[in-house]
């Protein structure tokens, strides 16, 4: 029996298996940039924060799409979006490896961010709708997959081909032919899959039931202290994920191999760690999560600090990895926790925004002090915003355990 006959035989085990895949080519560009970008600004002949314009426009066609996610799901439909956006991001990066100039470049990251903000915002929306929450932890799971891969694979050409435009024709490669997939599979996405055992059963009232006016929900301390949760951990995560490898090359003398090999090990402890804490999150709830991860953290940001040899510099990237690879989901999770019922939906929207305005902010903000003082300012604002995260989440989750303890 084909693959296309069993995926029709099997709806929802060949559309899960098809949003994994997604989320695996939704991460590889994310790991391509760190590893890619000193031969890219040579190539170009650009400075070292120069990649902050490249950030800002990806991240600005990402909040676009997320934003507009809703609309075009509604009337376009669900397949059609992730086809095209797949479509979308596959034409840019190839785009990436044509173009003459950097503002060329950085246009086509407006296109590439677009694409990623419509395939992250679509397939989160369908899985939550559809399946379980089973599948949503294995959905985040596999973009760490795609984001281990992707410095591999920038290492892999520029160690044997000697140029970084082939891990984006790769990349790009498989994009393409993922959007083939979905186009395939347009039907299918149109199906209604109820998640897992739910006939019958009565259904939860769900967070978009309550319809809270945005305005209201913007006069919420709580809220903007959620938000700023995102804002500061996605900051450091993509911070240390874009510069480990300029870090260790340009600033350390780590062989350019071994220091893709450093940069990979990031996103895979992350990635392991992330599939563990899918295991235990029931039983260790969403603080112990958190700031057991924020813990390690920092101990992993001091160690990098420290650097007293080589081989720390792996354990100190391996250890972050493991250690924040559960912060984000069980963030995502504690929301209602944090805001209440009524204002978790729309804080949901803003803590998605927030995500790429502040890996694009606060990775930009370090390429900048990086150029101005020195490279190893990079671990110490990694420490500095650790710590930050750990003050505002004890604030943002003090009132309603207090609350919580009066009633």
């Amino acid at each position: 029996m084909s693959i296309w006959a069993r995926a029709k035989q099997y709806p929802r085990k060949g559309l899960v298996l098809l949003a994994f895949v997604a989320f695996i080519a939704l991460g590889l560009p994310d790991g391509l940039l760190g590893v890619g970008w000193p031969s890219i600004r040579a190539s170009f002949s650009i400075p070292l924060d120069a990649i902050g314009m490249l950030l800002v426009a990806s991240v600005a066609g990402y909040m676009t799409s997320s934003f507009l996610s809703g609309f075009l799901l509604s009337r376009v439909g669900v397949g059609r979006v992730l086809a095209a956006s797949c479509f979308l991001t596959g034409l840019a990066l190839i785009g990436y490896t044509l173009v003459p100039q950097w503002w060329m470049m950085v246009t086509l990251g407006v296109c590439a961010g677009l694409g990623a903000g419509a395939i992250d915002a679509g397939l989160n929306t369908y899985v939550a709708t559809h399946f379980g929450e089973g599948v949503m932890q294995w959905l985040h799971a596999s973009w760490g997959v795609g984001i281990t891969l992707g410095p591999i694979i920038m290492t892999v050409g520029l160690t044997t081909m000697n140029t970084w435009r082939f891990g984006y024709r790769v990349v790009s490669g498989f994009q393409l032919a993922l959007a083939a997939c979905f186009v395939l599979t347009l039907g299918m996405w149109n199906q209604n899959h109820a998640p897992a055992g739910s006939a019958g059963a009565e259904p939860e009232k769900r967070l978009t039931d309550y319809k809270t006016p945005l305005g209201e929900t913007l006069k919420q301390p709580q809220v903007w202290l959620s938000v700023l949760l995102f804002f500061l951990y996605v900051g450091a995560e993509t911070s240390l994920g874009t510069w480990t490898y300029t870090l260790l090359t340009e600033s350390r003398g780590v062989d350019k191999t071994l220091a893709g090999f450093f940069a990979g090990s990031y996103w895979f402890t992350f990635t392991i760690g992330r599939i563990a804490a899918g295991m235990v999150a029931r039983r260790a709830g969403v603080n112990k999560l958190v700031l057991g991860g924020l813990a390690g953290a920092l101990l992993g940001a001091a160690l990098l600090i420290w650097n007293p040899s080589e081989m720390a510099n792996v354990l100190a990237v391996a250890v972050i990895g493991l250690a924040i690879a559960p912060i984000f989901p069980a963030m995502m999770s504690g929301t209602r926790t944090r805001v209440g019922d009524h204002y978790a939906a729309n804080t949901i929207g803003m803590q998605m925004a927030a995500t790429g305005l502040g890996g694009a902010v606060i990775s930009s903000l370090m390429g900048v002090l990086a150029r101005q003082i020195s490279l190893e300012v990079i671990p110490v604002c990694l420490l500095v915003v650790y710590l930050a995260l750990s003050a505002v989440y004890l604030l943002a989750i003090r009132p309603r355990t207090v609350q919580a303890t009066a009633q």
